[in-house]
């Protein structure tokens, strides 16, 4: 009996553009998000509906809110809430040896794509799997489609905090084919269980402000 292997990742010619727009939005809300939200609102309107009215919530939010309250708002999302983690590899690995490995191949596949990391980046940040993904849609979309469980983790994780970045993983999870039934169970698996615990084998690979918080969670 004949193995049936998976078709080819499909990517559309607006992909890299609604993932290097998703990018911007997931980054730190810093000086330059005003020249994000603008950029947004002019690419924003050729993507499909699905994709184009959660980017277009998230920015009239952002553009409504304080700069100020928008960035303590994400250091309080993403930092302070563990199951709103942005790091991809976590909803797979949690921290364990597993993870390092996973985050050194991010890292290897990046240099090979010429992609360059900051020092203090970690290649499973969703913003930079989306940037890669705008780089190299093959490759891109099979990254995100290899995490799809994680990812649908997050969006419900933000939806349930009420969180204006739940519009942005909406529109990720808009550019994606939708949830099969093994994916679907491994949703329910990650929200029942969770992610491993052993946190051993990361050092090489996190800055302190993501490892493991020995009170219980991370800072």
């Amino acid at each position: 009996m004949k193995r049936r292997l998976r078709p080819a990742a499909r990517t559309e010619p607006w992909h890299p553009c609604a993932w290097q727009l998703q990018s911007l939005l997931l980054a730190y809300p810093d000086e330059r998000l005003p020249e994000y939200l603008s950029l947004a609102r002019r690419a924003a309107p050729a993507l499909p509906e699905r994709v184009r009215d959660p980017l277009l919530a998230f920015t009239g939010h952002a553009e409504r809110t304080p700069a100020g309250e928008l960035a303590a708002a994400y250091v309080a999302t993403f930092d302070h809430r563990k199951r709103c983690c942005p790091y991809l590899t976590y909803y797979a690995h949690g921290d364990t040896r597993r993870r390092g490995i996973a985050l050194l191949r991010l890292k290897q596949a990046y240099a090979a794509a010429g992609l360059r990391l900051a020092d203090d980046e970690l290649p499973d940040h969703l913003a930079v799997v989306l940037e890669f993904a705008a780089a190299d849609p093959p490759a891109g979309h099979r990254l995100l489609t290899e995490h799809r469980a994680g990812l649908e983790l997050l969006r419900l994780a933000l939806g349930a905090e009420d969180s204006p970045w739940a519009w942005v993983l909406r529109s990720v999870s808009a550019t994606l084919p939708p949830l099969k039934g093994d994916e679907q169970d491994a949703v329910a698996r990650l929200a029942a269980e969770g992610p491993p615990e052993e946190q051993v084998g990361l050092d090489p690979y996190m800055p302190p402000h993501v490892m493991p918080d020995p009170a219980g969670g991370p800072r």
